[in-house]
């Protein structure tokens, strides 16, 4: 049944409409609608970056290898893909152009172009530019000869550029087209300019490109027909040539500035560009057909997550939802003990993500507390959590840390703070050549005067990374069940490299037990489902991707077990209206990242949480760990917070051959709000 599944970049674009829809949903909040725009513009580029960047890499290789190597044409692909990101621009200019901007223009919010400024803006904006925006700009010839790139700029990833069409007259003599790179990075994207007299209350915004434009032909004295607006994305590969010799991490430090000058992927450009400046630029650009992407007048929209709110208006955004105090932490002293006592659960951006420094510092201050290990795969520019292991340092305890500086667009930071903790004195650790440490583990080891040794672990579907706790779905579990401990120790002896194969009892370990270990589980459900018992899979996940545990699920179905299964972002599998298979998609406020795995067969459920997807890359080619959650009431409280997850009429999409990315019948459920209520209630009984 492989030639059931959909390609994987395919899928990846329809998880990006998803996105899309919350952009044009009339229900959201106008700014948050502004903000999906943002996130689909920001999704997009990482894709060109990434993902087509390789099928490009893949093209170029010879036709019989290609052959060997994949089951798939890239040019094909790359052709498909092509069409359907020209479709989805389609949808996102009328958002943009038919809803947003006029919606804005009904609560006085008026984004408008240089031709629409009175006098007094015009002047406002002239004064700007001569003070503000002119000093950062340079000039640069566009050549009719290919060849001729002597006076062309380096454009960089994401670069914002202006291909200026000058007096039509000469330019249709000379051909002159003048390049000029667009300050994004160095000024503010959006000026809010000056009220008219007609309108003191009206809020105005301009481009920082539009103030560029009419002001231009004052610059370079020089009449200026129109400056057309486009933008270079290149290939963020780092290419390390030998993974397996010399130090890795050194490697990748090496390549990171390379980063934005790699080959071209996408070149989006305002689609009114006339047709000789647009030939010349793909000559002059070294472009292929595949890279051009007709697009708006403006670009680079992730810019919009910083567009002006006027003051007082934060009804224009969802209403806040602070994070909750952990109903069994906020009144105690110790997380420690409390730990002790009984596992706990912490659910993010619900609950406060401060515990998880907190219990560093508690760590570094416990006279008994020996050593602290942790992986590090997505840090924070600021982390509490690194300047509590620093603050540990000097409290004379072991500090041991993994750091992946594989984390594609965080090597940066991750590498900085290695190089912080290293030089305090901890054990840093890098990247392996070949496979990433993905899984995210907290290990505090305990060492009482009576000689009992106390494992506390922290095993979490999520980064430990501050700022994304506040915007991603994610859970840890905080135990100290002596066999959990003893695996989690095992873990971090394998990064050491003191270790081949870990003997993990509890946890379920990738790339060595966990893929073996949910396919037994899976068919313990279908043989339940063979003797005529209760039987089901109800799975959450980031991506659902290998095709043996797609075709395992689709065995399971087949015999009559009950599969739901909730999947954000890729989604190979489409089920089809007559197997037993229903998928559902949440797209909301909070990005949901967690991945939870029940099995429902037996007289307790099964149920586990970690770091790990379905994809060929977590279960074969990553560092992964998935635990049991052992605890009763934790286990109880999982499945309601899954409950909450199906139920959703609001925000849920059917992914399915018939019904991709249509909502449920609308009705009054809606999880991401349903599931903080609940964790307010839960704080206000206790």
């Amino acid at each position: 049944m492989k030639y059931d599944l959909i390609k994987r970049d395919t899928s990846w674009l329809h998880f990006n409409r998803r996105v899309l829809q919350e952009a044009g949903d009339p229900r959201v909040p106008l700014y948050e609608r502004i903000k999906f725009l943002a996130i689909y513009s920001s999704n997009l580029d990482e894709f060109y970056r990434v993902r087509v960047a390789s099928l490009r890499q893949f093209k170029k290789l010879d036709k019989a290898d290609r052959k060997k190597l994949f089951d798939f044409k890239p040019k094909k692909e790359l052709r498909a893909i092509r069409a359907m990101v020209r479709d989805q621009q389609g949808i996102f200019g009328t958002i943009f152009r038919e809803e947003i901007l006029p919606q804005l223009k009904e609560e006085n919010i008026h984004l408008i172009h240089s031709d629409e400024m009175t006098k007094e803006q015009a002047a406002f904006a002239a004064d700007y530019f001569d003070k503000d925006v002119k000093h950062h700009l340079r000039l640069h010839w566009l050549p009719e000869n290919a060849e001729d790139t002597t006076d062309l700029p380096f454009l960089k990833s994401g670069q914002l550029c202006l291909a200026v069409n000058l007096d039509e007259k000469i330019a249709r003599e000379a051909k002159e087209v003048a390049l000029v790179p667009i300050p994004a990075k160095k000024l503010p994207r959006f000026i809010v300019l000056p009220s008219p007299a007609d309108d003191p209350d009206g809020y105005y915004v301009i481009f920082l490109d539009s103030i560029i434009r009419a002001n231009l032909g004052r610059w370079i004295d020089r009449k200026v027909e129109f400056g057309y607006c486009f933008k270079l994305s290149r290939d963020a590969e780092l290419y390390i040539e030998n993974e397996f010799d010399g130090e890795l991490h050194r490697k990748i430090e090496a390549r990171l500035g390379a980063r934005e000058d790699g080959l071209p992927t996408r070149f989006l450009y305002d689609r009114m560009m006339p047709d000789w400046i647009l030939k010349r630029l793909k000559n002059a650009l070294s472009l292929s057909k595949y890279d051009m992407i007709p697009g708006g007048r403006y670009h680079n929209f992730m810019d919009f997550f910083g567009f002006p709110v006027p003051a007082g208006r934060e009804d224009l955004a969802y209403p806040e939802m602070p994070p909750l105090p952990h109903p069994r932490l906020e009144h105690e002293d110790s997380i420690m003990e409390t730990m002790d006592a009984s596992d706990l659960l912490l659910s993010f951006p619900y609950q406060q993500y401060d515990y998880v420094p907190k219990l560093i510092r508690e760590a570094a201050d416990h006279p008994d507390v020996k050593k602290i290990r942790i992986t590090l795969y997505r840090v924070a520019g600021k982390s509490a959590v690194v300047q509590e292991l620093l603050y540990a340092l000097t409290k004379g305890k072991e500090v041991e840390a993994f750091v992946e500086a594989k984390a594609r667009f965080d090597e940066a930071s991750n590498l900085y703070w290695g190089k912080e903790l290293e030089e305090a004195g901890a054990y840093v650790r890098y990247s392996f050549p070949a496979v990433k440490v993905h899984t995210k583990l907290l290990h505090i080891l305990q060492e009482k005067a009576n000689g009992e040794t106390v494992h506390f672990s922290y095993i979490g579907t999520g980064n430990f990374n501050e700022k994304t706790a506040k915007l991603y779905t994610d859970h840890a579990l905080l135990t100290t069940r002596p066999r959990i401990g003893k695996d989690v120790a095992q873990v971090f002896q394998l990064l050491r490299g003191k270790l081949i194969l870990p003997n993990c009892k509890k946890l379920l370990v990738a790339p060595f037990t966990m893929y073996s270990r949910f396919m037994e589980l899976i068919d313990e459900e279908i043989a339940r489902a063979k003797a005529g018992q209760t039987a089901y899979l109800f799975l959450k996940m980031n991506s659902l991707e290998e095709e043996n545990m797609i075709l395992k699920i689709r065995e399971a179905a087949a015999a009559g077990v009950e599969v739901r299964m909730i999947v954000r972002g890729i989604c190979r599998l489409l089920p089809k209206p007559e197997e037993n298979i229903e998928i559902i998609s949440i797209i909301d406020r909070f990005l949901e990242h967690a991945r939870i795995y029940i099995f429902g067969g037996g007289d307790v459920e099964k149920i586990f949480i970690g770091s790990a997807d379905l994809m060929e890359r977590n279960l074969h080619r990553r560092v992964e760990v998935i635990t049991p959650i052992e605890d009763p009431l934790l286990r109880l409280e999982l499945r309601r917070i899954m409950d909450m997850q199906w139920r959703d009429n609001q925000k849920a999409r059917i992914i399915s051959s018939t019904q991709l990315n249509e909502f449920r019948e609308p009705g009054e459920f809606r999880a991401q709000e349903d599931i903080y209520r609940y964790f307010e209630r839960r704080e206000e009984a206790l």
